[in-house]
């Protein structure tokens, strides 16, 4: 196996040193370099750092703020607003966030076909191997990262702060990692591989 894929853990505590221009670069290019379906390449980064990351995180804590007191977008979700906070605290220790859309992508409130629900499913899947591409290449360069789907707490403030065409999906921390976590536990092989033969 790959060592890159068995060495990757979400990293929770960054370092403060900066990631180089360079090594973002080759990050990004490692995402455009996975496959999509009918070859539409759907994503589009956004980088943020410094004085823009400062501003989107306090966006992100609006954004937190109205979801547990005003109108909900995950009313059922409510459980998980105190992990929310603590992944801003997270994403604030991280040098880099990288926001990661759909350009083709519907909004999430919109009422869907069939047809148009199979592109949105074909489309992230797409987008989340380029968000793994990304995440093994920063591994690869020491570099610690955390797949965030928190992000969806504040939604609506996120996506009018990042004006840019497109379905927001996900937003990756990058940072040089201050802590070292084990493997977490995994399935089972035989509860959740089924041979057809």
């Amino acid at each position: 196996m790959i060592p890159e894929i068995c060495n990757r853990r979400s990293i929770r505590k960054f370092l403060g040193m900066p990631i180089s221009e360079e090594d973002m670069t080759d990050i990004i290019q490692s995402g455009m370099k996975a496959p999509s379906s009918k070859n539409r390449q759907p994503w589009k980064y956004i980088l943020v750092q410094g004085n823009a990351k400062e501003e989107m995180l306090k966006v992100f804590r609006r954004g937190i703020e109205r979801e547990e007191n005003e109108s909900a977008l995950l009313p059922e979700s409510k459980q998980h607003i105190a992990a929310a906070k603590h992944t801003v605290d997270i994403m604030a220790e991280a040098p880099v966030i990288v926001f990661v859309l759909n350009t083709l992508g519907k909004n999430i409130l919109e009422e869907l076909t069939p047809e148009e629900h199979v592109y949105e499913i074909c489309n992230i899947q797409s987008i989340s191997a380029s968000i793994q591409n990304m995440l093994l290449t920063a591994t690869e360069k020491g570099i610690g990262s955390l797949w965030i789907c928190d992000i969806y707490f504040a939604y609506s403030e996120l996506c009018q702060w990042l004006d840019s065409d497109g379905q927001l999906i996900a937003a990756v921390a990058f940072g040089y990692p201050d802590e070292f976590p084990k493997e977490r536990p995994r399935k089972r092989m035989e509860d959740i591989l089924e041979w057809r033969r």
